[in-house]
């Protein structure tokens, strides 16, 4: 499966890149902090090496042992895996679910360092997510300028307009969702051409297109919503780079139309498969368009740093972002977050971890509906905006999936296609 060939070959070259790039500052890290910042990197270093060596020898996943708040959670859900197993062995890194094994590497990875100080705060990841940003500059002045030439008008737009425009903005956000570095191990990833262009060609790819469904929940959330109440999106993000900047567009555009009056965005609390967007790389990615030398990219950036002093942009990360847990045990495991989702009017889910936790990362058949795969996870009307990197899908229609598989036996792997998949909640 997909998943064997994750483990075997991908995750083994994510860590030699990040034991590589650890060994790339060691100067960096001497200069810092002195012989202290080398030992620390030695320390990580041989602590990773000993990481990848259990990987490729299926060794039996062993329970964290950092004192970071998050540890208990981990170790409780290994006694679950244990459980799982019914006496059949450990739990080892090719015998347990993918999405567990693949989601404890990366906390690894992050105890590594946390338990090394003074190099504990060291993103490991940070310079593919920048060079990401840097290498897709012609789509993001692209898509700055469409941006900015819309906003000129949008007040004069009537409804079927508007949502012309929200679809082309959508649909931007879903590509953006290919410019992923853990898929592809950390090579190049970038977004070369303007997104704009090619949305007319790549409509046969979206395997599942709900952006009426998504309108009608603004549209109506709009007259409904009583006088002094907000209208509520919240978007769950995935990669930094060029995904990031298509998704603030897709934000501001929220609120310039008055489709939304606030947006929140959820991050993650510590480094993440490879190219998620953390609190430093949401406001680096805000910094970096503020000071461009180029008109449109800097008022963006301007406009955005200018929504979050308002308060009507609101940043917030949650440990649950970074637990093995799919969705559905969030009511349990973090009440606190599932409650604070309850309150938005639209949940926009990015990419394709998010989707394996909506759906519990099943081998499901492809028409299962999607409101079952979610298993009771309904805090409120949710979308899903994926490029599909993983064997998982569901909602399509009958004969759809065993369609393109006659054709394309990688098609869920590729990242060629998309879903914009929508549920009402109950």
């Amino acid at each position: 499966s997909f998943a064997y060939f994750t483990i075997k070959d991908r995750l083994p070259q994510i860590l030699t890149r990040v034991i590589d790039t650890l060994h790339r500052h060691k100067n960096e890290f001497f200069e810092e902090h002195g012989e202290k910042g080398v030992e620390a990197e030695k320390r990580a270093i041989s602590f990773l090496s000993k990481l990848r060596n259990e990987l490729q020898t299926d060794k039996p996943v062993t329970p964290l042992e950092d004192e970071l708040p998050d540890a208990a959670l981990w170790n409780q859900y290994l006694d679950y895996q244990r459980n799982l197993s019914n006496g059949n062995g450990e739990p080892s890194w090719f015998q347990s679910p993918w999405l567990y094994v693949e989601c404890y590497m990366y906390r690894r990875i992050h105890a590594a360092l946390a338990q090394n100080p003074p190099i504990d705060n060291f993103d490991v990841f940070k310079e593919g997510k920048s060079q990401n940003f840097f290498e897709s500059q012609d789509a993001i002045i692209a898509l700055c300028t469409y941006f900015q030439e819309l906003l000129k008008n949008v007040k004069d737009l009537d409804e079927k307009q508007l949502q012309e425009e929200l679809f082309k903005l959508l649909q931007v956000s879903l590509w953006g969702n290919k410019c992923d570095l853990s898929f592809s191990a950390g090579e190049d990833s970038s977004q070369k051409s303007s997104p704009l262009q090619s949305l007319e060609n790549m409509i046969p790819y979206m395997l599942v297109n709900d952006m009426e469904k998504l309108w009608l929940v603004l549209v109506n959330a709009k007259k409904r919503k009583p006088e002094k109440s907000n209208v509520r999106v919240d978007i769950i993000l995935d990669n930094a780079g060029f995904e990031l900047v298509s998704d603030l567009v897709l934000a501001d555009f929220l609120l310039s139309s008055k489709l939304a009056d606030e947006v929140h965005f959820h991050g993650k609390s510590i480094p993440w498969y490879v190219s998620d967007t953390t609190k430093h790389d949401f406001n680096w990615t805000i910094k970096q368009l503020q000071s461009a030398n180029h008109m449109w990219m800097s008022r963006c950036g301007i406009n955005w740093e200018g929504n979050l002093k308002k308060d009507v942009w609101v940043y917030c990360d949650h440990m649950f972002w970074t637990l093995p847990h799919d969705f559905s045990s969030m009511p349990e495991v973090a009440p606190d977050l599932y409650a604070d989702l309850q309150k938005s009017n639209l949940l926009l889910f990015k990419g394709d971890l998010n989707y394996r936790k909506l759906t519990g990362d099943k081998k499901w058949e492809y028409t299962v509906p999607f409101h079952q795969a979610l298993n009771k996870f309904h805090p409120a009307p949710l979308c899903s905006l994926r490029t599909l990197k993983s064997d998982t899908q569901v909602g399509l229609k009958p004969g759809q999936g065993e369609q393109i598989q006659a054709s394309e036996p990688e098609w869920m792997v590729s990242g060629k296609y998309g879903v914009v998949q929508f549920d009402a909640a109950l």
